[in-house]
């Protein structure tokens, strides 16, 4: 079981003048079970392990922290983030799907998060750059507002969560993302466009080799 345990919603509430700090959160524990063997997040893009590019992309946004959560083949994927200033969140319950990650890292978080950026370590075209004017949507927005990434109007990834849904995707169970509760939670939503970043991931071995990304594992 992952522990339920994180300080309310309200807690920790962050003085008027400072400015929100946010975490960013990777998920990278997926079985990646259309790969047909092969690991998607070890496929290399410009010669690194797609787990890799994303962590670095991640690390260049200069959030508070970076934290990647692990589950399927975790010694590999963790052996790919050697010397990386992250924080690894070991899912021993990946199996049962999304959710169990995001509420892994959300647990994590600790109470000087006010948002959490949640980046799909499968998009090998977001870029750091990317992510960083995520996070400035949110600074902008007094970190209240949900922020997504979009290409050509259509929601995508990454997306920057506020504090104020956290508790609710520590109730999420099964395989499903925080999309239900981007839609229900009555919390202001801000788009960025990113550009086809936004869309692409590789789940199949011709999605990686369609991105550019050479096979490995």
């Amino acid at each position: 079981m992952i522990p339920d345990e994180i300080p309310a919603p309200g807690a920790g509430t962050r003085p008027a003048d400072r400015p929100p700090s946010v975490a960013a959160l990777v998920l990278a524990a997926g079985r990646a079970s259309r790969m047909k063997g092969s690991h998607k997040l070890l496929a290399a893009f410009d010669g690194k392990a797609l787990v890799r590019r994303s962590a670095e992309a991640a690390l260049a946004a200069k959030p508070l922290r970076v934290l990647v959560v692990t589950g399927h083949r975790a010694e590999e994927i963790e052996a790919e983030l050697a010397g990386l200033a992250v924080d690894i969140v070991r899912n021993p319950d990946h199996a049962l799907g999304m959710s169990t990650s995001l509420r892994a890292g959300v647990s994590a978080l600790g109470a000087e998060c006010d948002g959490v950026v949640v980046m799909l370590a499968d998009m090998p075209y977001v870029t750091g750059a990317d992510v960083r004017r995520l996070l400035d949507a949110f600074a902008a927005g007094g970190g209240r507002a949900v922020v997504r990434a979009v290409s050509g109007g259509r929601r995508g990834n990454p997306v920057v969560l506020p504090r104020a849904t956290f508790a609710a995707i520590l109730r999420l169970e099964g395989d499903v993302g925080a999309r239900h509760i981007v839609d229900g939670a009555g919390i202001d939503v801000v788009d960025v466009e990113i550009g086809e970043a936004a869309h692409v991931d590789v789940d199949t071995p011709e999605a990686v080799l369609a991105a550019g990304g050479v096979l490995k594992g």
